[in-house]
Order: structure tokens, then sequence, then C-alpha cells
């Protein structure tokens, strides 16, 4: 019992709960028959006297009742705001009670306790959430649940099936979808929420509560107590508003991009099949390329000029400057056409639907063009309206790009409209993605001053110092000039002896482009090889949801799966068992109904979807793979497998941090750095 209480800081229940080894190493070091245990007397004097004297001896004493509601209230007040999986909560009081020397309960009573502090906690946060509303918002929110919602009641988003296109992600990349998320945002607006409804509540506790809305059909919400239908439906709308505007932010961003985009691949078409008609050029570039390369180290007057003769080179390159100012003005037709004939309807929606603020002076003209669009947009494009009124003072210095200042602006001085809303939209494009221009209510493209810590003004030189970069902006310029220098000379000089592995500078799209050879097979590593010769040897092939299990049983990561309902009776074996073959029918993509049919684990289809419906969510996985990943880290061998770190990416997509230059990049669509930025 003295050495139980050591270790647990209670007491055992019974005999069972004392593993028999322990037992034996006591009795044989009191020299007693570990038999003698069995006959202990669990619920006479002497094992109160005995519980009496090791509390003493440790310094605790019993937790009473009243010691039991204040460790609730404690909880309720301090943690259930901040922490939502019930498992921590209980290590807390366990913590909490070692502090305050303090017997702990047993594990059913601290189950008890943890779930009276989390009810308890639960109906004050939807009693003070509900107490926010304004009565015709709690209208509203019933309205979008409804029964019998239908389209005439549209002050509250229409019911059920607004309901449904609220959770909904956008469509595919297109105009409809723009158009579509303004519509929701709109919507959702409509219900007018408190701007501060969840101000002083954690991001995690609205996160879990978003999630377990999400989880729930309309049926479940009519039929939940008032505060908690309020609660669940405020904080699904307060989310979702914003991240509909940060993918709204996000469609706008990638259309842009896509509108040049096209416009570029339609002229370059168009080009590729003129240069194609065009006879005698090909044969003069042969002929210059191969006296090239029979002597390269000869002068362009000896080896160049006897091919092509100077008048012919000058012709030429002539020709070449031509039809390059002759592509960007065909990309510029092409452009305003495909805008003012299709793209242009998501203009007044998106300005209408979206607040833009800056807090750099450097992009007021940005600011200032996007005032004037806002003024104009009820007027109509025709003959006496395709011109800004030469009254206006309209922006052009960094707004207008040189090569397009010719299009906006005609040879009286008048500036036209549709070509200048291009110009406003890329500017705007661009300096969304550098974080220069927010837009609030989003969270992604938000305040960029919010991301810093509360005291950075004030401890500027420890914040700078923890990332060790200098508070002179000069010197970081300069530091990062003098590596990129360093950069190109080794490559310059790399280039000059020969010796860049198969690496040069080529010509893509008539555009300079460093080539990367691709690496041959390489030859597999004999330890590598050992050991998957002995692992085969040990093991045989291994399954991979086996591998799955193991991970599992080494980290322990399903504990991160916390459920979405108000709590959960499934015994944990049980749940970690159908966690894993539901992530295993995600991972492999096999699904969940071949999953259920197939093996012998006794777990029905029914059963695992609501294991994924309750438990599956983008917290938890994520939580999931930070447990797993450090984990990994922490047991990997540093003298075997080194410091660093590695990613891959099988074709897919990948956004990096924010706030950097490369913000995307997608190999198969060419979006992101090196792709050419927009016109």
């Amino acid at each position: 019992m003295l050495k139980f209480f050591e270790v647990e800081a209670r007491f055992p229940e019974d005999a069972g709960e004392i593993p028999t080894p322990a037992v034996s190493y006591v009795a044989q070091q009191v020299k007693v028959a570990a038999e003698q245990w069995a006959a202990y007397d669990w619920s006479g004097r002497a094992i109160k006297r005995h519980r009496m004297e090791i509390r003493g001896a440790f310094g605790f004493r019993e937790c009473t009742e009243d010691d039991q509601a204040q460790l609730a209230e404690w909880l309720a007040v301090e943690l259930c705001g901040v922490e939502l999986n019930r498992d921590r909560l209980a290590e807390a009081v366990v913590a909490r009670c070692r502090k305050d020397r303090l017997e702990l309960p047993a594990p059913g009573q601290i189950t008890r306790l943890v779930g009276k502090a989390v009810s308890t906690f639960e109906e004050r946060f939807c009693a003070a959430t509900v107490g926010r509303l304004s009565a015709a918002t709690r209208s509203r929110l019933d309205v979008l649940i409804a029964e019998d919602a239908g389209a005439d009641q549209e002050s509250a988003g229409g019911g059920g099936t607004f309901f449904t296109e609220l959770k909904a992600d956008p469509g595919a990349l297109g105009l409809d979808s723009l158009l579509a998320e303004v519509n929701k945002l709109q919507r959702v607006r409509g219900l007018q929420l408190p701007p501060e409804l969840f101000a002083d509540v954690s991001e995690k506790l609205v996160a879990g509560w978003r999630a377990r809305a999400a989880k729930e059909y309309p049926s479940d919400l009519r039929a939940a107590a008032g505060p908690v239908r309020y609660t669940l439906l405020s904080t699904l709308c307060h989310v979702r508003q914003t991240e509909i505007t940060d993918s709204l932010v996000e469609l706008f961003i990638q259309l842009v991009q896509k509108i040049n985009t096209r416009a570029e691949k339609k002229v370059e078409g168009e080009f590729n099949k003129e240069l194609k008609r065009v006879r005698g050029k090909e044969g003069i570039l042969l002929r210059l390329a191969e006296a090239a390369v029979a002597e390269p180290g000869g002068t362009v007057r000896k080896v160049i000029y006897p091919v092509a003769g100077e008048s012919t080179l000058k012709a030429l390159a002539a020709e070449a400057a031509a039809n390059e100012a002759r592509y960007r003005a065909r990309v510029r037709t092409v452009l305003r056409s495909s805008y003012s004939n299709h793209w242009r309807r998501m203009l007044s929606p998106l300005l209408n639907a979206l607040e833009l603020k800056c807090n750099n002076t450097a992009y007021r003209p940005v600011m200032d063009a996007i005032d004037l669009l806002k003024r104009y947009l009820d007027q109509p494009i025709a003959k006496e309206g395709a011109f800004f009124d030469e009254a206006e003072k309209i922006p052009l210095g960094g707004v207008v790009r040189e090569e397009w200042r010719k299009a906006v602006v005609d040879e009286r001085g008048r500036v036209e409209r549709i070509p200048y809303e291009l110009c406003v939209l890329v500017s705007l494009r661009d300096a969304l993605r550098r974080r220069e221009i927010w837009v609030p209510g989003a969270n992604r493209w938000r305040n960029p001053e919010d991301d810093l810590p509360p005291d950075f003004e004030d401890n500027r030189d420890v914040h700078y110092d923890a990332i060790r970069q200098p508070q002179d902006p000069e010197k970081f310029i300069e530091a990062l000039q003098n590596r990129l220098r360093e950069a190109l000379t080794r490559f310059d000089t790399a280039l000059e002896l020969g010796t860049t592995g198969g690496v040069d500078i080529v010509k893509k799209h008539g555009e300079p482009w460093i080539k990367v050879s691709p690496l041959g097979k390489q030859e597999e590593p004999e330890n590598l090889v050992a050991l998957k010769v002995e692992i085969e040897r040990r093991w045989g092939t291994i399954d991979l949801i086996d591998i799955l299990k193991e991970a599992e049983f080494a980290t322990g990561f399903t504990g991160e799966f916390t459920s979405v309902a108000t709590r959960e009776a499934v015994p944990k074996a049980v749940l970690r068992r159908r966690l894993l073959l539901v992530l295993f029918a995600l991972g492999t993509n096999m699904g969940i109904k071949r999953v259920a049919v197939t093996g012998k684990h006794g777990e029905s289809e029914a059963v695992l979807r609501r294991v994924r419906h309750l438990f599956v969510n983008r917290t938890n996985l994520r939580a999931a793979l930070v447990r797993l990943v450090n984990a990994t880290f922490a047991a990997r061998d540093a003298a075997w497998w080194g410091e660093g770190t590695a990613c891959a990416s099988d074709s897919k997509k990948f956004g990096s941090w924010s706030s950097n230059f490369m913000t995307e990049w997608h190999q198969r669509y060419r979006t992101g750095v090196g792709a050419g930025s927009p016109e």
C-alpha cells in the first residue's frame, strides 16, 4: 500500500490492482510470504489505520467532497475553455492534487469530476453566448435550420438548403465559384452576429464547437436545447464567415492569375502558328548555331558574320523586338476583351463584399485606385462612360505598369476604365499576396500586425535575437544580396569549368531557363539492403495496416482524436481499433465500406462511419500528425540519419510560409515563382 501510494498518490481499490511481480518483490523485502497479500482485509479498521499512517508519512490528506467540488470549479474556470481533451483534463487534476498534497480520487471519480466540470463550463459558455445574441439574430439562426424553410426566407439565408451550402467548400476555380462565395458571405453576414461574440474565448474552443456543429444535421440541432442550439449555430456561422472570407480572397488571387495565363497561352498559340509560316529564318539560325558550336573560341566578326552578315543580324533583332512588342500588345488586347466580356462581372460583388485596409503608405495609390473603382461601379461603360472623368485624380504610379501606360492613357491624357481596372486588380493581387493590403474578418489574410507578439514594440530586440535577424533592414537585405551573389558566382564558375553536373542555361518560351538534368538511377546503399533483408527475415512481409498499428502503439496518436459529441462511452481499446480501421480506409483510399467487409475485425460499416463522423476532422488529424512526427524525430539517431529534415510532394500543390516570396508552386500548372508574373 505504501509503495503504491508513493507512485500513484492514491490507494488501490482492490488487491488485483497491484501487479503480482510488485507483490512478490515487496514480500521478499519484508520477509513475508506473497500469498499473505490475498488475505489482506480491505474493509476493517486496520486498513483505515494503514491509510492514515501512509498519508501522514507523505504529508497528504484525504480528498473530501468539498475538495472535489473545488477541483471541478477550478477546471471549469481555468482549463475547460482552453483544453477540450478530457484525458488531459484528468491529468491536470492529478497534477493539481499532487501539488496540493491531496490524495487522488479513484479513476472513476476523476472521470465524473471532469465530466461535471465540462458540463458546468458548457452551460456557462452557452448562457454567455446566448446573452450576446439579440432576439432577431436568434430568430434568424432558427430559420437557418427550419424544417419548412424556403427561398422566401432570405433574411436568414434560406433554411436547411443554405445550412448545407454553408458547410461546403468552394467549387472548382472559376467566376461562378467566386460569385457563389460572395453570395454565401453576404447571407452569413445577414445573420448579424455580434463582431465581438467570441473575442474573449479561445480559438480552440470555438473550433471545437464549430466541428461539432458541422457534424450535426438540421433535425439534430432543432431537437437540441435552445442555448446549445444557438451556441452551435453561432460558432459555425462565426468561423465559416472567416473561412469564406479567406476562400474568397484566395479565389480572387487565383482568378487574376488565371486571366493572365489564359491570355498569354492564347497569344502564344497564335504567334507560334505565325512563326511557322516565316521562311528562311530557321535556316539562318541553324547555320549560326552550327558555326558557333564549331568554333566556340572565335570572335563574332570571324565566325558569325560570314554566315549571316551584320545587316541580316540587325534585321533579325529588329523583327524579334517588333514581335515582342506586338506580342505584349496582343496579350493586352486579349486580356481586355476577356475581362470586359466575362470576368468583369466579379468586380462589383467582390469590392462590395471585401473591406480592404492597408498599414503601409507605400500602397496608398492602390487603395486610392480601389476607392475610385467603387465610385464608378454603378456607371455603365459605354462610349461616354469608357473613360474616367477628367476632373478625377487618378493614381497611376504604383498601379499601372510602364508597359500598360499606352493602353490605359490615350493620346489626349484620358484614362480608360477597362484597362485601368485590370491594372488595379493585378496590383491588388500582388499587394494581398505580400500582406501589404489585408482584409478585416479574414484569418489567413488578416492584419499582419496581429501575427506579432503583443509586446513586440517594447521588446523588439529580444524577438529579433530569437529569430537571429538584424533590426536594420539594410543589413538584412545586404546579407541576402551577398548570399545571392556568392551562389551565382559559384554557379557561373561551375558553368565555365563544366562542373555543374548537367545543369545549364537554356531558352524556354523565349525566356532564360535553368535546366537541371534528371538524376540517373542511384545504387541502393549497402546498409539499406542489409536492413531490408534482416527485416524480411525476422518478420516477413509486413502489411501496411500493421505498420500503422505499430506506429500507434509506439506513439499513441489516436489519443489526439477527440469526439465532437458531448460524451463518448466507447471503451478506449475498441475506439482505438475503430480509429485505425477508419484511418487506414481513408489513407489508402480503400474506403470504409471495403474495409468493413474485409478482415476479421468484427466492426460494421455503420460503426466505422460513425467514428469517421465524430472523430476524424482537420484539427484532430493535425494534432495526431504532430505527435507522430515529433516521436519520429525523438527516436531518430542523428548519427545514422543526420540533423536535417526533408519533405516530398507527390505532384501536389503545396503552400509555404505566407510571408515568403514563394507562397505557392505547382510543377504541373507552373503557378508561383518562376512561372512568370501577371501582366
